[in-house]
C-alpha cells in the first residue's frame, strides 16, 4: 500500500517494529500501525514529521519516502545510497541525449501523449451522442498534431524541439478545451493553470500530476535510468528532466482519475479552497483525490502489452526496457 499522511501535525514513527502515525482528530489521539512489508511507498506533506527509525526502517524496506508540497508536487525523497543498477544505463543515457536517439525517444513519448488525448475524446462520444460531430472534429484536430510530430525529421532534439513544444501545445490546448466543454457548467474552466490552479480542476489535475511526478521518478531509478538527465526538457538546476519528458504517456492517466471525479459530480466546493489567484485542494479534496487516484493506478488491472498489469506496473515495466534498451538489451 502506499501511506499518505497530510494531516497536520501527524507524525510517523517505529513502535514494536511496525510503522506508527499518530495524530490528534477531533480532540482525540488517534494511532495507526502498519507493518513495513506491506508499505511500498510513504508520502508526506510539508505539516507532518516522522522519525530518524521511520526512515531506517523504510529503507530497510526499500520503501520510498517523499516530502510534497501543498500541491502535491514532490520536494524531496529518502532513497537508498545505493545506485541498484548498472552505471552502464547512466552513460549511455547521456550518449543517446546527443544522438538521433533522443528523437526517436521523445517523438515517441509526445505521440503517445497526444493520442491518449484523442483516443480520450473519442471515448466521451460514447455517452455524449448529441455532441459527437464536435466531438469528433476536436479529435481529429489532436490526431492532425499527432501526425505532424511523428513525420518530423531530424538527426538532433535541438533542432525540432520547439516544433515538439508547438504541436504538443497545441493538441493540449484543443484537448483541454474540449474536456471543459462536455462536463457540467459548474465546473467548466478556461485552459492549463499551474501555480496556482484558476479553478477547482486544475486543483485537482495539478495534485494528481504531482503523484504521477513521484511515481515517474520513482519507476526510472528502479530501472537505472537517471532523472536528471532528460532528452526534450532543459537540463536546468535541479530540474527532473527525464521525468518531465517519460511522464508524457501516462498524463492520461491522471487526468482520467480527475476527469471521472469532476463528470461524475463528487467534488464539490468543500474540497478546494480559495487562494490568492485561484484554488487549493484541502484535505477532504486531497483525501477524495488519492482514493481515487491510487486504486486507478495500483489496484485495477488492465491488458497491457499481453499481460494483465496494473498501471503502475506497466509503467515501471516501460521504464526498465527503456532503460535495456539504452544498453542495446533487448
Amino acid at each position: 500500500m502506499q501511506l499518505f499522511i497530510n494531516t497536520l501535525g501527524a507524525y510517523l514513527h517505529v513502535k514494536d517494529e511496525m510503522f506508527e502515525v499518530r495524530f490528534t482528530k477531533e480532540g482525540k489521539e488517534e494511532k495507526h500501525q502498519m507493518a513495513a512489508h506491506k508499505v511500498t511507498s510513504i508520502i508526506l506533506a510539508q505539516s507532518a514529521a516522522l522519525s530518524t527509525d521511520a526512515i531506517h526502517l523504510a529503507l530497510q524496506f526499500n520503501i520510498d519516502i517523499v516530502v510534497v508540497e501543498n500541491n502535491g508536487h514532490p520536494v524531496g525523497r529518502f532513497w537508498h545510497s545505493k545506485l541498484g543498477s548498472t552505471t552502464k544505463i547512466r552513460k549511455a543515457q547521456l550518449e543517446a541525449s546527443l544522438s538521433s536517439e533522443a528523437v526517436h525517444w521523445v517523438k515517441e513519448w509526445v505521440v503517445k501523449k497526444i493520442e491518449n488525448q484523442a483516443g480520450f475524446v473519442n471515448d466521451l462520444i460514447k455517452h455524449r451522442t448529441t455532441q459527437a460531430d464536435y466531438l469528433k472534429e476536436q479529435e481529429e484536430k489532436i490526431r492532425s498534431q499527432a501526425v505532424s510530430l511523428a513525420n518530423l525529421a531530424g538527426e538532433k532534439i535541438q533542432n525540432i524541439a520547439d516544433t515538439i513544444r508547438g504541436l504538443e501545445g497545441t493538441a493540449g490546448r484543443i484537448y483541454f478545451e474540449t474536456l471543459s466543454s462536455v462536463m457540467p457548467d459548474m465546473y467548466n474552466f478556461s485552459g492549463r493553470s499551474s501555480r496556482p490552479a484558476k479553478d477547482p480542476f486544475n486543483a485537482f489535475l495539478n495534485y494528481a500530476y504531482g503523484i504521477l511526478y513521484s511515481r515517474v521518478e520513482r519507476a526510472l531509478v528502479i530501472a537505472g535510468v537517471e532523472p536528471y538527465l532528460g532528452f526534450l526538457h532543459r537540463d536546468d538546476y535541479n530540474q527532473l528532466s527525464m521525468v518531465y519528458d517519460f511522464i508524457e504517456p501516462y498524463r492520461i492517466h491522471a487526468e482520467t482519475a480527475v476527469f471521472r471525479l469532476f463528470s461524475g459530480k463528487k467534488v464539490n466546493q468543500v474540497h478546494t479552497d480559495a487562494i490568492t489567484n485561484g484554488y487549493s485542494l484541502n484535505t477532504e479534496g486531497k483525501k477524495l483525490l488519492v482514493e481515487q487516484f491510487i486504486e486507478y493506478l495500483d489496484n485495477q488491472s488492465i491488458r497491457y502489452n499481453g499481460r494483465n498489469l496494473t498501471r503502475m506496473h506497466g509503467m515501471q515495466l516501460d521504464a526498465h526496457q527503456f532503460a535495456n534498451s539504452l544498453i542495446g538489451k533487448e
